[in-house]
Order: structure tokens, then C-alpha cells, then sequence
């Protein structure tokens, strides 16, 4: 009986936590990744059967994330553990407001600009871990040539799913476009 009195402690001191409403178990619903890009899949060909965007091709990913390009690169497409350097502007399907920029012109006619930031091209590893961009992004890119320019729809699920991001600028379960120049590899 000693033996398990310890035992028996430790399952009411457990039991106890599992009923506390600040449990740190308790990470709340599971995101649903499929049925939020079933939604976001309708949103983006409804807004594409709309927009007014000038393409030479579209590359629809089995991801869900639509590739616009408007003028086509040369070479070979980036693999893994390839850097990638390009200037983009984010902004959100829903209402074309910029949310991030590489481009300190677009930062300030849009009102988010940073005096704190350096504007300039981003550069990131292709297949890092951690990721250093969001999964949409990292999938359009691996689609395209240096030299690309044009627009990548990312659906919620492969940017910031529910969050809320860019201090307040992107909301929950947000359809990110960004216009990208893909400026090269290494």
C-alpha cells in the first residue's frame, strides 16, 4: 500500500490539472487544414473568374496554391537547399490591402512602412528547417524560373492559417497574394 500511495498522489494531482481551465495541455481545436482549403479553393477561383490580371500562364499547384505568371523566367527551377532572392508585396485577396513589402516605395504609399527596417530583396533557403518563409510561398517558388515575375495566391492553410499576423495586418484564415520578381538563385 505504500508503493502505490505515491502513485495514487500523482493521478489526483494529474486529475486535478485536467479540470483546471488554465490547463497547459489544453491547446484548444485542432486547426482543420483540409476543410479551410476547401474554402479558400472556392474564394480563389471565384476571385480569379473576376480579377483583371494580365498572365502568360497559370500554374494550379495540387496544393492549392495558384501560380500567376506574368512574365516567364529561364533557367532551372530552384530544389532544395537553393537560396532564393526576390523583391515581393503581400497583400490580402479580400481587399488588395499591403500588409509586407521588400519595397521601401510600396511600404510608405501604403502606410506600413518602418524606419527601423531595411528594404531591400528577400533571400531564403528553399526546404530550410525551420522555415524561413511561409509553405505557399516556398511551393510557388519551387514552380517558377529565375527571372519570374507575377503573383503567387497562397490559401490560409499554407501561410498563417488562423493567426493573426503582420501586427494586426493579416487576419485569421487570410488568402495571401503576393506579387513577386524572382531576381535569382544561388
Amino acid at each position: 500500500m505504500k508503493r502505490l500511495l505515491p502513485i495514487l498522489v500523482l493521478l489526483g494531482v494529474f486529475s486535478m490539472m485536467a479540470c483546471e481551465p488554465n490547463n497547459p495541455f489544453d491547446t484548444g481545436p485542432v486547426y482543420d487544414f483540409e476543410g479551410n482549403l476547401k474554402i479558400d479553393s472556392a474564394k480563389i477561383v471565384a476571385f480569379l473568374d473576376t480579377a483583371q490580371i494580365d498572365s502568360l500562364y497559370r500554374i494550379h499547384d495540387p496544393s492549392g496554391v495558384v501560380i500567376i505568371v506574368q512574365e516567364d523566367g529561364v533557367g532551372t527551377r530552384p530544389t532544395s537547399n537553393t537560396v532564393v532572392y526576390t523583391d515581393y508585396t503581400g497583400s490580402l485577396m479580400e481587399d488588395g490591402s499591403v500588409f509586407d513589402t521588400s519595397n521601401e516605395t510600396i511600404a510608405k504609399e501604403n502606410e506600413i512602412f518602418d524606419e527601423n527596417r531595411i528594404y531591400s530583396p528577400l533571400s531564403f533557403r528553399l526546404g530550410a528547417i525551420p522555415r524561413q518563409v511561409r509553405p505557399g510561398f516556398e511551393i510557388g517558388f519551387s514552380r517558377l524560373r529565375p527571372g519570374t515575375k507575377g503573383i503567387i495566391i497562397i490559401p490560409s492553410p499554407l501561410g498563417y492559417e488562423d493567426r493573426t499576423e503582420a501586427g494586426g495586418r493579416i487576419p485569421p484564415n487570410s488568402i495571401l497574394l503576393f506579387d513577386i520578381d524572382f531576381l535569382g538563385i544561388d
